[in-house]
């Protein structure tokens, strides 16, 4: 399918039972949400260093591949990702109505942050049991915001309540621990 038709069917007035109209994402892809034009797809990027946050008190070794993380927006993800429908998502997700995907926005930016904040952190040469607990505390603090990124995706959220603290924050507290 083309993601045109994807776009086509987010503009088309929903017929919601409340009045309201939205996006319509029937056509998306399987992957893709059809009421938000979303795909958790996505979030696999940050489990991946949540992944080595979490094996880093075992495997010292994945301090480098932590390191090696970069941050990649929505869209950046999907260009480079192997999901099979990466236009698609691409193109539902600016179709998105504005709200969710600013509330998802938001939420990826405080995790992009702290993860950052948690690879400054996690120096080379930074002693293991440190770094452990440096690890543990940040997956911690992220395994929350991954359920509440996937309960937006998935439709589940409020939009409007389930903006994250602003990052620096939210970095600033956890490191105070």
């Amino acid at each position: 399918m083309k993601y045109q038709d994807c776009v086509e069917a987010a503009q088309a007035p929903d017929a919601a039972a409340d009045g309201e109209t939205g996006g319509s994402f029937a056509s998306c892809d399987a992957n893709i949400n059809p009421v938000t034009g979303l795909a958790t797809d996505y979030l696999n990027h940050f489990n991946e260093a949540i992944m080595l946050l979490e094996m880093l008190s075992s495997c010292p070794d994945c301090l480098n591949e932590f390191l090696a993380w970069q941050p990649m927006s929505y869209r950046e993800h999907f260009a480079v990702s192997g999901f099979r429908a990466r236009a698609q998502a691409i193109a539902c997700y600016d179709a998105a109505d504005p709200q969710v995907r600013g509330a998802l926005d938001a939420i990826a930016s405080t995790m992009t942050a702290m993860l950052e904040a948690t690879r400054a952190a996690l120096r080379p040469g930074i002693p293991q049991q440190a770094a452990g607990l440096i690890a543990e505390a940040a997956a911690a603090w992220l395994k929350p915001q991954i359920a509440r990124a996937g309960a937006i995706i998935n439709g589940e959220g409020d939009a409007r309540t389930d903006a994250p603290a602003a990052p620096q924050a939210v970095v600033d507290g956890l490191m105070k621990r």
